[in-house]
């Protein structure tokens, strides 16, 4: 057998094993096998990133500006976020480094953001959609929308559709959006998306806005030129992040040593603000810098996935009033 054909029979090995897989060890065996190269520079370019202010946002933005870009941090607490703008001022000072506050389930608040983000810069290179949690009870948006979706669907929805001319700029400009695991147990049905007050689930409305993620970013590969925009969702695995910690209390406890580090977790997505292998993937989920399947269990794939992709294009468009 020859050495390549080793490294992607071990790669599925790891894949089909899920939980080896999603953890620290899976990352770093897929990392010796491949020799993979540290992410490419980038330098004299603009990177977003929502939620950037803890987790794996805030590693990507430290590491991302190591790695010389100029970087808008996008957080809706205004004196973390601030906090964070200055420090990371502070140890990079070679690169420049804006905040911008909102909430990213406030549609007025992204509208908002955009007007500045273009203000800053006309050009942006790569849009991170980061921003997002599990929320322990049902809450509702400024404009009525349960939380989770609010700002984890129809907030990045908008806020891509607002800078696309700003993405086109860069040519092509790049949208990663960090979707979870948890979309592997849901089968997208557009009428189950939003959870109702009664019989609330955090984790569930979690998973449903990350495998509608999944969806949008198929759909907005089919809709635009890759030649202007190329699109990816990315799983980031079992990473130990506070986020983690707060929502899944018991399973962070269990897993914490096998956590996968912030580093590891972030790796793909650095990755992929410079790899021309995006293009190949446009529209894809990635995992450990390869392309992925997004079923793991037979049950939740569609009967017509490219239905699914086109009726919540509309839904999106619809309560975003494009």
């Amino acid at each position: 057998m020859s050495n390549r054909a080793l490294v992607r029979a071990a790669d599925a090995t790891l894949e089909g094993s899920v939980i080896l897989s999603f953890l620290g060890l899976g990352y770093r065996i897929r990392q010796r096998l491949g020799h993979w190269s540290s992410p490419a520079p980038l330098s004299q370019r603009w990177v977003v990133i929502t939620g950037a202010t803890s987790g794996l946002g805030l590693f990507t933005a430290r590491a991302a500006a190591e790695l010389g870009a100029s970087l808008v941090l996008v957080g809706r607490d205004q004196d973390r976020l601030h906090r964070t703008r200055d420090e990371m001022r502070a140890s990079c000072p070679s690169v420049r480094i804006e905040g911008l506050v909102a909430d990213m389930a406030s549609l007025a608040d992204v509208r908002r953001l955009a007007g500045e983000l273009t203000a800053i810069t006309p050009v942006i290179d790569v849009l991170v959609h980061n921003a997002g949690a599990i929320s322990d009870q049902w809450t509702a948006s400024p404009e009525g929308i349960e939380t989770t979706v609010a700002a984890q669907v129809l907030g990045p929805f908008l806020l891509t559709q607002l800078l696309v001319p700003a993405l086109e700029q860069s040519q092509p400009g790049r949208v990663l959006t960090v979707t979870s695991g948890g979309m592997y147990t849901w089968k997208f049905v557009l009428d189950d998306l939003l959870m109702r007050p009664n019989g609330y689930d955090g984790v569930k409305a979690y998973a449903r806005a990350k495998r509608a993620q999944v969806l949008l970013a198929h759909e907005w590969a089919r809709r635009t030129r890759s030649s202007d925009i190329l699109f990816a969702t990315v799983h980031p695995g079992w990473t130990d992040t506070p986020g983690l910690a707060h929502a899944l209390p018991a399973f962070y406890r269990f897993l914490r040593p096998w956590l996968r580090t912030p580093a590891e977790g972030a790796d793909t997505l650095l990755w992929l603000m410079g790899s021309d292998q995006l293009e190949t993937g446009n529209g894809r989920l990635f995992f450990d810098r390869r392309v992925r399947g997004e079923h793991k269990i037979p049950v939740t794939r569609s009967g017509d996935q490219l239905l699914d992709q086109n009726q919540l294009w509309e839904w999106c468009v619809n309560q975003t009033s494009l």
